[in-house]
């Protein structure tokens, strides 16, 4: 029941350029591979990104011949502008690399490229050479699971193997992804470990539970007596 890691994930193929790589080679290399982005390497070791973005100042700024932005433009006109007349991938790229390394968890490679609002992560060994890529499409994949095999999963894995709980005695409904759990257990503490551990089953959409216990030791006995 480990949760992914960004290996398992990720694009091992990755399309790259050098920093010489002309601006025209780069804008087919996306149209070729159908793709946004590329690293942009040197000796090997990514130093920076190529995206669209990067390269519509081209046309923004007709390769320099429009007129600069005003003195009170924002950072990032100022930027797009001194681009428009970048000729290699050197010129061109953002820099430093928004990386991950292959052994981090799915949800927090979620997470980054959430708090970071990029696209893409690019995936560095300890030695900081590229050895993948994870877009926001890879992690996605965790989804595509089957409804039978989560079943399995949660019904062997977390009732039987975790819980000690007779498999038989819980029914585990899987449809698309949504679980639904009916049955009951000893105590309700277990409901709530059933419950974290289904909700962060990768592939898990949504839980439906209905779990019951024969004893809530989750209220102190203090508890009981003030609001019993």
């Amino acid at each position: 029941m480990r949760e992914p890691t960004v290996s398992s994930l990720m694009t091992r193929e990755v399309i790259s350029a050098d920093v010489e790589t002309p601006f025209k080679d780069l804008v087919e290399l996306l149209e070729e591979h159908a793709i946004s982005a590329v690293p942009v390497l040197d000796g090997g070791y990514p130093v920076g990104v190529v995206s669209e973005a990067d390269l519509l100042p081209k046309e923004e700024f007709r390769g320099g011949t429009e007129d600069a932005p005003g003195l009170f433009a924002g950072r990032d006109a100022k930027h797009r502008f001194e681009q428009a007349a970048g000729l290699t991938a050197g010129d061109l790229m953002t820099s430093p690399v928004k990386s991950v390394s292959p052994g981090t968890a799915a949800s927090a490679a979620a997470r980054e490229l959430a708090e970071t609002g990029v696209r893409r992560l690019f995936v560095l060994d300890d030695d900081g050479a590229l050895v993948g890529v994870l877009s926001r499409r890879d992690l996605l994949k965790v989804f595509v699971q089957d409804d039978d095999e989560l079943r399995r999963t949660i019904r062997d894995e977390i009732f039987g193997r975790t819980l000690w709980v007779d498999p038989d005695t819980i029914d585990v409904e899987v449809t698309d992804g949504v679980v639904a759990l009916q049955g009951r257990l000893e105590r309700q503490s277990e409901i709530d470990i059933a419950d974290h551990l289904v909700r962060a089953l990768p592939g898990v959409v949504d839980l439906r539970n209905r779990l019951q216990c024969a004893w809530n030791d989750t209220i102190h006995p203090r508890q009981t007596e003030i609001f019993g």
